[in-house]
């Protein structure tokens, strides 16, 4: 077999071992397979998108997912592809043609034209991200990749329309509507992203007519649309206002217009609080949701101010005409102030809707849309409450179900030209809703469906719905989804409808929500901030596994992530240790890939070993179970680096060293025995360094990929054995310890004592010694004056002369027993102050209480060691 290289190269093995890999078919799902089936599809990044870490952690997870499922010897698909992303990718090509000098809008190349631009953009620049994923190792099924603008699967999207339309679900009608003006699209309420924002509020004064000197003030953060105004409106329980209802009043803008114009009624509305500001509210159907809900509810006119574009139009008055609404804003108020109408202008601070994609305040606007009433809601919102469907965590179940038994109606169309086209058809009066043309002379409706729309399809659509195909008949439903929380009511909630109104069942049995990655101070992760780094650039630097490994450490389930450099850093740490490890196996001759312990003697290192293997396995299992991945990678770690490494090869060198030592072929067994199986535990979360390791150490003539998940309960060990070796680990550990308070590490000039009833042998005291990295323990029979600690064999000591200066270390001593001692006192007096104690909240006063108590301890072992030196 050939040799380990003396250090692990990333660069030099996860290239070369992934095209082996996907040239071999390796990920190739088979739907004739009589293995049982595992099946996750991937959730398909924009095809305008690159590699983030948001997109490395879960796609991580689903790779832990799939290769598990292999070893476990299932038929796996796991279906990559990518989603059109109507609003992102028209606006990245639409920007990139500007820059070019190629257009100042859309409408300057057409429609037909505009679309070919896109594709080519798709065509050049579309599978980047794909590329990246499979950097990371990610183990797709790639001859299956679809694309949410493929033909077949644009077949499936205009199918569905149709289907809805014809069930009534599907219907067009004037509504308000949250609009981008920068997209000039509609939104849905899940694409706009609230904000705070600080502005003003203005008070202005409009007169009742017919009653002199009688005004209303009324509070407002937008007087640019005071134009639009058709009432105002109070409580009609107000004392202060009830009267006036049924008169009218003038709004003061555009002055220009007549008064017969500026007319306005006062009406009585419930929805009015009479506690909020003035108790006066002015109504602006056309732009504002709650305003639209009263126009309804008064029979009111919505007069549009504000155009696509987000300018006023020639509605709003001269001054105002033509200009941005929020430049427009000022001007408002200060014609408000030339009027004499502005009563005071303050700061104010309130939350603003803004577009998720073009981060620019979204507008309320009327507008003619198509709406979907959701399909099998019911059936939907019961598949989680019952159980039969799961989330994890779990807390994400109530939130599903408040959002499922809340539903408003979904705007599905969207006013951009890349996605697929609505399928309703014009001519003169009549309106047909089919997929293909229904001839000359017919339009089509210009507007598209929004994204969501064809990726809520994606778990049968990918598949090949409608027929009933080999892959829906073997891998539907599908087993895992692995996606945020953020997209919870966005695609896995609609994805869930479409799968019993399509399929008749629930697309996945398991839904994973992953966290999300915030820097160190707790900030989402973006370029703007600068501190997103490339997971390629990480990838270069520590390889892929040691970007996922060490990822995922910190990654606890449903919770966010504190991203540290220092983490994937220390999974590439952990990588060398393995590497490590294996080759100083390696150097003892050569492995057994049939390797059995129980037919060798064994020292009690290996039995420790063994039982410490057994617990760890029967561990995972539960782990994964729950789905705590970053627990099993927390448990993996332990294993390798403390039980493997420091342990067991510390210990098994006496036996490496010794060819005649009739223990020597157990603890080579005990090494083979247990790397098969650990590297198998670790391949899903490490695929490159893992299958390296397996076929250059000869644990497998084949890839690791399909060797076999091990099965827990099959290990044998002597546990009388196991209890030796804890003994003799815990009295070096606590060993350590007592070098660890004098700050000495590990050296030759170091000699312990044992003094007391040693239960140990020359050779124990020997295996102690190099576990403590010190020149050698003795057994003693009379205690020397120098610091102890109790061991399972007997009371260890460490004498200090000619290690530490003991005037250096008294003066040391005193100044931490000072400052312990002022802390202890610091929070003494707190505790002790009822004004403090009584007004903190409680897990502050237990925090005080924890430090208190910690400086009296530390102050009693400082004394202590003190006391060495002065007596």
């Amino acid at each position: 077999m050939p040799e380990l290289a003396p250090a692990y190269d990333p660069s030099k093995v996860e290239d070369r071992l992934y095209r082996q890999w996907t040239e071999r078919g390796d990920y190739q799902a088979n739907p004739a397979s009589a293995q049982p089936a595992f099946s996750i599809v991937i959730p398909p990044p924009n095809v305008t998108g690159i590699l983030t870490l948001g997109h490395v952690l879960n796609n991580t997870i689903q790779d832990i997912l799939a290769r598990r499922a292999r070893l476990l010897g299932q038929e796996v698909l796991w279906l990559p592809g990518t989603d059109h992303a109507g609003i992102a990718t028209q606006t990245v090509v639409e920007r990139a043609l500007k820059k070019e000098g190629k257009i100042k809008h859309r409408d300057d190349l057409g429609r037909e034209e505009f679309l070919k631009q896109v594709w080519q953009w798709k065509e050049k620049h579309g599978g980047i991200i794909i590329q990246q994923l499979k950097k990371l190792g990610a183990s797709c099924d790639w001859s299956r990749e679809r694309f949410t603008m493929d033909p077949a699967y644009s077949a499936c999207v205009q199918q569905v329309f149709v289907d809805l339309h014809k069930k009534g679900l599907i219907y067009r009608g004037r509504r308000m509507v949250n609009w981008c003006p920068v997209s000039r699209t509609a939104l849905s309420d899940e694409e706009v992203i609230m904000k705070e924002q600080r502005g003003h509020l203005w008070h202005f004064r409009v007169a009742v007519q017919g009653e002199k000197d009688r005004f209303l003030t009324i509070a407002t953060t937008r007087p640019e649309t005071i134009p639009g105004d058709t009432a105002i409106a109070v409580h009609p329980k107000d004392p202060r206002y009830a009267s006036l209802i049924g008169k009218f009043a003038l709004r003061p803008l555009p002055p220009e217009q007549p008064e017969s114009l500026r007319r306005i009624p006062i009406v009585g509305d419930e929805h009015v609080e009479m506690e909020f500001g003035t108790g006066v509210l002015k109504v602006t159907p056309a732009h504002d949701p709650a305003d639209f809900a009263i126009g309804q509810r008064h029979q009111l006119p919505a007069i549009e101010v504000i155009d696509e574009s987000g300018h006023m139009n020639a509605a709003a008055g001269e001054k105002l005409a033509g200009l941005d609404r929020i430049k427009a804003r000022a001007t408002a108020a200060e014609q408000l102030q030339e009027l004499g109408c502005l009563e005071k202008e303050e700061a104010y601070t309130n939350q603003v809707g803004y577009s998720e994609r073009a981060d620019v305040p979204v507008e309320p606007r009327l507008s003619e849309q198509w709406f979907l009433k959701y399909p099998s809601a019911e059936k939907s919102r019961e598949v989680i409450a019952s159980g039969k469907m799961r989330f994890f965590p779990d807390r994400w179940t109530k939130v599903y179900d408040h959002w499922m038994g809340n539903l408003q109606d979904w705007c599905i169309s969207r006013q951009l030209w890349w996605g697929h086209r609505i399928p309703v058809w014009y001519r003169a009066k009549e309106i047909r809703c089919q997929v293909d043309s229904p001839g000359e002379g017919w339009t089509q409706d210009p507007d598209v469906l929004d994204t969501w729309f064809s990726s809520w399809l994606w778990p049968f659509a990918t598949m090949g719905w409608p027929a009933k195909t080999p892959e829906l008949k073997k891998f539907y439903p599908t087993t895992d989804l692995v996606t945020g929380p953020d997209i919870i009511f966005f695609w896995v909630a609609r994805m869930i409808m479409a799968g019993f109104e399509y399929m008749g069942e629930l697309p996945f049995r398991n839904v994973y929500f992953t966290g999300l990655i915030r820097d160190a101070k707790g900030r989402k992760l973006s370029k703007s901030l600068g501190n997103s780094p490339d997971p390629l650039d990480l990838i270069s630097k520590y390889g892929a596994d040691g970007l996922r490994f060490g990822l995922l450490r910190i990654a606890p389930q449903g919770v966010d992530i504190r991203y540290d450099e220092k983490q994937i850093e220390e999974g590439r740490n952990f990588a060398n240790k393995l590497w490590n490890a294996c080759r100083f196996r390696q150097q003892q001759g050569p492995c057994d890939s049939q390797a059995d312990p129980t037919k060798h003697p064994r020292t009690p290192f290996s039995d420790h070993l063994l039982a410490e293997l057994d617990a760890l396995e029967k561990e995972l299992e539960k782990m994964y179970a729950n789905y705590e991945f970053s627990q099993i990678d927390q448990a993996l770690y332990g294993f390798v680096w403390d039980e493997f490494c420091a342990r067991f090869i510390e210990t098994a060198k006496a036996d490496f060293a010794d060819t005649a030592s009739p223990t020597r072929p157990g603890t080579l067994a005990t090494a083979d025995f247990v790397l098969s199986r650990i590297l198998r535990y670790l391949h899903p979360f490490m695929p490159f360094i893992t299958e390296e390791l397996w076929l250059t150490l000869g644990l497998g003539q084949k890839t690791i990929q399909f060797a076999g998940w091990p099965k827990p309960g099959g290990i044998c060990w002597d546990s009388a054995q196991a209890k030796k070796a804890e003994a003799c680990y815990a009295t070096a550990e606590a060993g350590r310890r007592l070098r660890g308070e004098f700050g000495l590490s590990g050296s030759s000039k170091l000699r312990y004592q044992l003094v007391g009833k040693v239960a140990a042998s020359p050779e124990d005291l020997r295996t102690l010694a190099k576990l403590l990295q010190c020149g050698g323990v003795e057994t003693a029979n009379q205690a020397p004056k120098a610091p102890m600690t109790p061991t399972p064999w007997g009371d260890l000591y460490l004498p200090l002369e000619g290690l530490l200066d003991p005037a250096k270390e008294t003066v040391r001593l005193e100044k931490e027993i000072a400052s312990a001692e002022v802390a202890q006192a610091r929070e003494a007096a707190k505790l002790a102050d009822p004004k403090m104690s009584s007004k903190a909240p409680p897990e502050k006063v237990e925090e005080w209480k924890r430090i208190e108590r910690e400086a009296g301890e530390k102050i009693v072992r400082l004394r202590a060691q003190l006391k060495l030196f002065t007596t």
